[in-house]
């Protein structure tokens, strides 16, 4: 029988690469977008697109509705994948903020996948793959708001993956780093909109380094990798057999594992300080 997937955020970058790979490998994909417009795209390509955005639960409940109409009430796979970025210093960053990227990175993934797991536990297996970040295993300066969603996830999920042993269903975290994606551009919106950096007691450091960063293109990462790259570890945690419980995508993400396994806090700091 065709498996089914439910991948969230699929208008471009990691979630678009995903769909179009795993059609190629026979899956039923349901390639959800928040967007009407990129969902009706999707639809005009051949995919499922149901919309789904992360901060409406009406629209995350009627998503999952439409999926398990088409499919007769299964659903092999859920891969949770839209978020966006918040840069800017912790002491800059408004509390309203980090509530609202909460909302869309974290709250909004539980709550997709509260309400599939009855779907799953029902047929007795399953597949929940969230797709977290380098910024899930170790902080960076000026990503506080992103880091704290990423931290949320890993702990939610290994409590998760702990919780639903034996019951067939596995969970599964995908660590990218750089990864080809609009993830920067999207977080532009997001800055000007919340961090006044001009008031900043930190606005040289802005002036000298991030504010570059952000609106500059320089061109891919030093260890930047393509989208595909994350679907390759995707098919494997969705197709093995006794899947890993983590999946590093990128050079970074595995230093960042050796540095959170061997390095203490004090000589991690002084490596991440850096960047």
């Amino acid at each position: 029988m065709q498996k089914s997937i439910l991948i969230t955020g699929c208008s471009s970058g990691i979630g678009y690469d995903a769909a179009q790979g795993l059609r190629a490998r026979g899956w039923r994909v349901f390639a959800s977008c928040r967007k009407t417009q990129d969902c009706a795209r999707l639809q005009s390509e051949g995919f499922d697109s149901p919309q789904i955005d992360y901060s409406d639960a009406e629209s995350i409940a009627s998503g999952l509705k439409q999926v398990l109409s088409a499919t007769g009430g299964t659903l092999d796979a859920l891969f949770n994948n839209g978020a966006h970025g918040l840069p800017g210093a912790v002491e800059d960053l408004p509390t309203a903020a980090l509530r609202e990227i909460f909302e869309t990175n974290l709250f909004g993934w539980h709550e997709l996948t509260r309400i599939v797991v009855p779907v799953m536990r029902a047929q007795g297996h399953g597949r929940i793959v969230q797709n977290s970040s380098v910024l899930g295993l170790v902080s960076f300066p000026w990503r506080g708001a992103y880091v704290a969603t990423k931290f949320a996830l890993e702990g939610l999920s290994d409590t998760l993956r702990l919780e639903l042993r034996g019951s067939g269903i596995k969970v599964i975290l995908i660590e990218p780093g750089p990864v080809t994606s609009r993830l920067r551009q999207n977080a532009i919106p997001f800055f000007e909109r919340h961090i006044n950096w001009k008031s900043s007691a930190l606005r040289a450091r802005y002036e000298s380094g991030l504010l570059q960063r952000l609106y500059e293109d320089s061109g891919p990462d030093r260890f930047e990798l393509p989208a595909s790259a994350v679907t390759t570890k995707l098919v494997r945690a969705l197709e093995a057999r006794h899947p890993k419980p983590r999946y590093y995508v990128t050079t970074p993400t595995y230093v960042a594992g050796i540095l959170r396994r061997f390095l203490s806090a004090r000589a991690s700091d002084a490596v991440l300080s850096r960047l």
